[in-house]
């Protein structure tokens, strides 16, 4: 697999989201998770920052001319929705799902043209710079791909490229590197138990709580949670396998 990882850096007036972060240094956006399909893009945000601020994200968010991932900049008549998962502390956790039109154009839309499936999409948003870390399957060349969204955002932005490796850099029994596809819904429910310090001991919160932060039955928050850990699990059984027989130590 390779990694593509690149920063845009929007001007004053040509994203809402960008706007807002460049007048709060200390609010940063980080994706728990992002998928897309060839008509609809997913994503689960973590938003970090002061309550006012968060807000102005959400409405930024909610109701600009279209949605921020967009990379047309002009109302492409789409359909989108945003709803807030957890809310607590500094921490705000939303839900966006964007319906695409025949003018509408985002990273992940554009990535899955030039790559197909399988893609890892990985976001961070401080100030005006916007870092995409996009993983793909196989050995592809990023030129093209980097030419063609260059030519999408030319009226407002550049892409500076950061890197381009030919497998992720990380520790050899990083879970992340075998990373199970958590279900959006898995995702924050997962998310929102360690943030709350459900898995301290004593614990720092309940599930039932949990449960009441989300806005989602107990028995639905807890279905959610085991599945996400079941996955994690496996995922880790199967890592601790492959490393075992690789292993020639005798």
């Amino acid at each position: 697999m390779r990694e593509f990882v690149f920063t845009l850096a929007y001007d004053s007036g040509t994203n809402a989201v960008a706007d807002v972060l460049s007048a709060a240094p200390d609010t940063r956006i980080r994706s728990l998770s992002c998928h897309v399909s060839a008509k609809h893009l997913w994503r689960v945000d973590h938003i970090t920052g002061s309550e006012t601020v968060r807000d102005d994200i959400v409405a930024a968010v909610t109701d600009g001319d279209y949605y921020p991932d967009c990379l047309a900049r002009r109302d492409c008549e789409a359909d989108w929705q945003t709803q807030v998962l957890d809310e607590s502390g500094d921490t705000l956790v939303i839900y966006s799902y964007w319906t695409r039109t025949p003018s509408c154009m985002s990273i992940p839309h554009l990535a899955l043209e030039h790559f197909g499936d399988g893609l890892i999409f990985e976001t961070t948003w401080t100030e005006r710079q916007y870092e995409w870390r996009v993983i793909v399957p196989g050995s592809p060349e990023f030129s093209t791909f980097h030419d063609d969204l260059t030519a999408e955002i030319a009226d407002t932005t550049g892409v500076e490229i950061r890197r381009i490796t030919n497998s992720p850099a990380s520790p050899k029994h990083d879970i992340d590197e075998q990373k199970p596809a958590l279900s959006p819904e898995q995702d924050a429910a997962l998310r929102a138990a360690v943030d709350a310090g459900y898995y301290q001991s004593p614990r720092a919160a309940e599930a039932y709580e949990l449960a009441d932060r989300l806005g989602i039955p107990g028995s639905t928050f807890a279905y959610r949670l085991r599945r996400a850990e079941a996955q994690l699990a496996l995922a880790y059984a199967d890592t601790g396998r492959s490393d075992t027989a690789n292993d020639d130590s005798g």
